[in-house]
């Protein structure tokens, strides 16, 4: 870039906007809303986790809490897991690589059911 094409701007972040070429902006608001929904994600585990923990619903307690606990760690997780899934994908298009797989995604379908066996078994408890 000369510094005088549209878009040469300084953009954040540097990683991911200094490399390669500008891709079709499709596939650039195709990536932001997979990050966007990362984001909703780890906002509805956030939710799960304190409304789990702050309703009791007659679950056992000790269940309870560890169900919440994890749920709130894994929404503090997700939206990272959507930050760098975000860079490596905006990456991978600039550069015409292939498209990167997202790494917490089976270990978060792992956790929505652990935390639906945890809280079955506290409510059959």
């Amino acid at each position: 870039m000369t510094g005088s094409e549209p878009g040469s701007g300084r953009r954040f972040p540097a990683s991911v906007f200094t490399r390669g070429s500008e891709p079709d902006a499709r596939f650039s608001l195709a990536n932001e809303r997979t990050f966007l929904a990362w984001i909703r994600t780890g906002l509805a585990l956030l939710a799960g986790g304190v409304a789990l923990e702050a309703l009791g619903l007659g679950i056992h307690p000790g269940l309870r809490l560890t169900a919440s606990v994890i749920l709130i760690v894994a929404g503090l997780l997700t939206p990272l897991q959507g930050w760098f899934g975000w860079a490596r994908t905006e990456r991978a298009l600039r550069l015409g690589n292939p498209l990167p797989s997202a790494p917490l995604a089976l270990p978060l379908a792992i956790v929505v059911a652990v935390v639906g066996l945890l809280v079955l078994i506290g409510v059959l408890v």
